[in-house]
């Protein structure tokens, strides 16, 4: 994480930064910049698909519904970190707490997933997963493409590691939602 002595900022003023192209995140108040991101198209496709099971996971749930973004979708952890997420769940509450006019959801996510791109570094994900699981975000996704594999971390758990011959769920608070690993990285 970030050291104590770096200048904090508070999420108003990192929203206020100019969109220069370079990808930055909030944690804990201080600003990380990750750079120029370097995404392939395969990163593009692989957070489709997983947007695209949530999707249909949802589809199959009673009203109200949460809500599944993708993107880079903005969140604001209580501890005061802004992130972007490439793809995540929304509850319903947070879902309906959340007005269309507002940039980023108030809260934290119940899924949380990050598909690694060749310009990410092991540091700034494994801070983000800190991140996410010291706000209480209860599933955590860390998507391979280049080795078709997704680490799922969970806050009472150690993380588990999933190939293309497995099936994933976020048990309990995705009920019924369960997938093969292989349908992630499809073409």
């Amino acid at each position: 994480m970030a050291t104590v002595d770096a200048p904090r900022m508070t999420v108003e003023e990192f929203l206020a930064l100019p969109d220069d192209g370079v990808e930055r995140m909030l944690i804990d108040g201080v600003v990380r910049e990750l750079g120029m991101t370097v995404r392939r198209w395969q990163h593009a496709a692989v957070q489709v698909n997983i947007a695209h099971l949530l999707r249909d996971w949802v589809k199959g749930r009673p009203l109200p519904r949460g809500r599944v973004v993708d993107g880079e979708a903005g969140f604001r952890l209580a501890s005061g970190t802004l992130v972007g997420i490439d793809v995540a769940y929304a509850s319903p509450e947070l879902a309906a707490a959340t007005p269309a006019s507002q940039a980023y959801f108030q809260g934290e996510p119940t899924l949380a997933v990050e598909v690694l791109s060749p310009s990410d570094k092991q540091e700034d994900i494994d801070d983000k997963v800190a991140a996410y699981l010291a706000a209480g975000v209860p599933h955590v996704w860390v998507v391979q493409p280049r080795f078709r594999t997704v680490t799922v971390y969970r806050p009472d758990a150690l993380p588990t590691l999933y190939n293309v011959g497995d099936e994933i769920d976020a048990e309990p608070h995705l009920p019924g939602f369960r997938a093969a690993v292989a349908m992630i990285f499809e073409d």
